[in-house]
C-alpha cells in the first residue's frame, strides 16, 4: 500500500519506520495506525531485513492515540475491536524475528510510549519527554501501558506512571530500565548507526534466537524458560554444523512418508493399533 502519514525506507538489512504526522505531534490516526500495521507486516514477510528503526518525524515521536478520534471507534464491541487491534499491531512488532529500535525525540507518551516497550532496543535524546497520561483523559492504555511496563518496570513504578500521569525526563526512563539510553539532542541518529554496527557484527541466528528466548522466557516459570534455553543452545549446535545425532532417524521419517518405504510402513503398523482396544 502507497502510505500517507508513514514513511518506509528500504536500507537493504535495515527498514526504517517514520511517524509522519508532525503537524499532529505523530498522533496515532485510525489510518496512521493502519498504515503501521501495513508497514510492520512488510517488515515480518522480509526476510532481507535483519533491522527496524522505528522514529517520528519534527522531532517528535508519537504524542499516542489521536484523542480527537475517538468519538469515531464506536461503541463498546467496536472499542474492544480496536484495541485489539492494535494490540496486536504492538505483539507482532515485539514478535518480529528482527532486532527493533525505537530512536525517540521529543514526546513519546500514551500509544507512542507503548510502540516504544514493544522494541528491543529504546534511544533518546535529552530532551525527550515520556509518560501515560490517559488518566486525565479519562480512559486507560490499551496496548501495553499497563501489560508491558509493569513487566519491565514493576507493578509500583507502572501504578505511579499510569495513576499520576506525569511526563518524565528521558533519563527516568534509563534508571528505571524502561529505555535504554539517553544521548544529546544532535546524537541520536548518530547512536543508532553505532548500535546498528555492533548488531550487524553479530550471528544473526544467535540474536534471533536470544530475542525469542528472552521474550517468551520472561512469561513463564524458569523451569520453562531453562527448556527454552536448552532447545537454544542444540539449535545453535545445529546450525553451526552439529546437526547429526546418533539416535536420530536423519529426516528419513519424513522421507519415508513420502516413498511409503518399509520404515514408514513397520513404524506405522506397530503403532496405528497399539492399546486402541483400551
Amino acid at each position: 500500500m502507497s502510505y500517507e502519514f508513514l514513511v518506509f525506507e528500504d536500507r537493504g538489512d535495515l527498514a526504517r519506520i517514520v511517524l509522519n504526522r508532525p503537524e499532529a505531534n505523530n498522533a496515532l490516526s485510525m489510518k496512521l495506525s493502519d498504515e503501521l500495521v501495513d508497514a510492520i507486516e512488510r517488515v515480518r514477510q522480509s526476510t532481507d531485513f535483519k533491522f527496524l528503526v522505528i522514529t517520528g518525524a519534527g522531532e517528535t515521536f508519537s504524542a499516542g492515540d489521536d484523542i480527537s478520534e475517538m468519538h469515531l471507534w464506536g461503541n463498546a464491541n467496536e472499542v474492544m475491536r480496536r484495541v485489539r487491534y492494535y494490540q496486536n499491531m504492538a505483539n507482532q512488532l515485539e514478535e518480529l524475528d528482527k532486532i527493533t529500535i525505537s530512536a525517540v525525540d521529543g514526546y513519546a507518551v500514551g500509544g507512542g510510549l507503548e510502540i516504544t516497550m514493544a522494541c528491543d532496543f529504546v534511544i533518546a535524546t535529552e530532551r525527550a519527554r515520556w509518560g501515560m497520561p490517559e488518566v486525565d483523559v479519562g480512559i486507560t492504555p490499551g496496548w501495553g501501558g499497563t501489560t508491558r511496563m509493569a513487566r519491565l518496570i514493576g507493578r509500583r513504578m507502572t501504578k505511579e506512571i499510569n495513576m499520576l500521569g506525569a511526563l518524565h525526563p528521558a533519563r527516568r526512563a534509563a534508571e528505571l530500565g524502561l529505555w535504554n539510553r539517553v544521548v544529546p539532542n544532535d546524537g541520536l541518529e548518530a547512536e543508532v548507526e553505532r548500535l546498528l554496527e555492533v548488531l550487524r557484527s553479530k550471528n544473526q541466528q544467535g540474536l534471533r534466537q536470544l530475542k525469542f528466548m528472552i521474550n517468551r522466557g520472561v512469561e513463564c516459570d524458569l523451569y520453562t524458560a531453562q527448556g527454552f534455553e536448552a532447545l537454544g543452545a542444540a539449535l545453535t549446535g545445529a546450525v553451526s554444523g552439529r546437526w547429526q545425532v546418533p539416535d536420530a532417524d536423519q529426516g528419513a521419517g519424513v522421507s519415508g512418508f513420502g516413498a511409503k518405504n518399509e520404515l514408514w510402513r513397520r513404524r506405522r503398523k506397530l503403532a496405528r493399533d497399539f492399546w486402541v482396544d483400551q
